[in-house]
């Protein structure tokens, strides 16, 4: 833990902030410092990191669902972690629809 957090702080905050979330994310699930409640630890943590750079917070909706572990698994087993950042970025993108939507309909 003091490993990752030493990254957090230090070559975390060098990335993108959606690179930077999704890493913490597959890092902190991937230590796995709890018996229970790891993922969703890591889903907020994620979340916050994103919400503190302005980003919604992304939903792994449950058509994403198998993209998502099998994409974890990869970032896990092999260190390729590109998938799994496509897919945080793919997901926080479409976060913002409610927002565009709500725009949309503003009257001026």
């Amino acid at each position: 833990m003091i490993s990752f957090i030493n990254w957090c702080n230090n070559e975390g905050m060098t990335l993108h902030p959606v690179v930077r979330a999704a890493r913490i994310h597959a890092d902190f699930v991937k230590i796995h410092p709890f018996t229970d409640g790891n993922g969703r630890t890591s889903r907020l943590l994620m979340n916050l990191e994103l919400m503190k750079n302005g980003f919604p917070p992304p939903v792994v909706t449950i058509e994403k669902r198998l993209e998502y572990y099998e994409s974890l698994d990869e970032a896990h087993t092999k260190g390729n972690y590109n998938p799994f950042y496509s897919l945080i970025f793919d997901i926080t993108e479409s976060a913002f629809n409610p927002y565009w939507h709500a725009l949309t309909h503003i009257k001026r």
